[in-house]
């Protein structure tokens, strides 16, 4: 979905002072100081605070489904494409709100139920690019033919206690430990899908 360049811009200052602020102490206000333009320009385009949050996560969700296409439309052979895919999941989500990992659970504690609206959809469209790479492998001899749908699924579901709205401030701090708990949790997930 396109969006217009200054809605991006008002997702970009939003996203400095939820690292700046965090989301409690950020305003509308702030917010339209910081990209620059007025008050009433940013409620032509964002209802509340709670909305430009939840449409910068949408915006980080479009750029993840970006990377998932690239990688799946790869020429990287199908294992790898879905380990590829399940690790960026992760760590794209998790690089991506690095800069404001101290205030997010209080972001998440506001904004928890409008977001369980929406995480379905972006889970939706993640597992549908993964299974479609696995029907690919299930094609070529590689994956054993169980649904792959529901594989899709469930390797979403094991890499979701990886998410940052499931992670501890302390754990949001340690990129090197959750990459590794990742790529581990990818590799024993590909194994169980693999033709015997």
């Amino acid at each position: 979905m396109e969006r217009p360049e200054i809605e991006d811009r008002m997702l970009d200052a939003t996203e400095l002072l939820l690292a700046r602020y965090g989301y409690s102490k950020m305003t509308m206000e702030d917010v339209a100081r910081e990209a620059g333009l007025g008050r009433r320009t940013i409620y032509l385009h964002f209802s509340s605070k709670e909305e430009i949050a939840l449409c910068s996560i949408d915006r980080i969700v479009e750029r993840l489904l970006t990377c998932l296409d690239e990688i799946a439309s790869s020429e990287a052979p199908v294992e790898r494409r879905v380990r590829d895919m399940l690790i960026t999941r992760v760590m794209f989500r998790f690089d991506s709100v690095r800069d404001y990992y101290q205030s997010f659970h209080d972001m998440f504690a506001t904004l928890r139920p409008a977001y369980l609206a929406r995480r379905e959809g972006y889970f939706k469209a993640e597992s549908e690019r993964i299974a479609e790479v696995i029907r690919q492998g299930q094609v070529m001899g590689v994956f054993g033919m169980e649904d792959s749908a529901v594989q899709s699924r469930l390797m979403l579901t094991a890499t979701n206690a990886l998410l940052p709205y499931s992670l501890s401030p302390r754990e949001l701090g340690e990129r090197d430990h959750v990459e590794k708990m990742v790529i581990g949790i990818a590799d024993l997930l590909l194994d169980g899908v693999r033709k015997r």
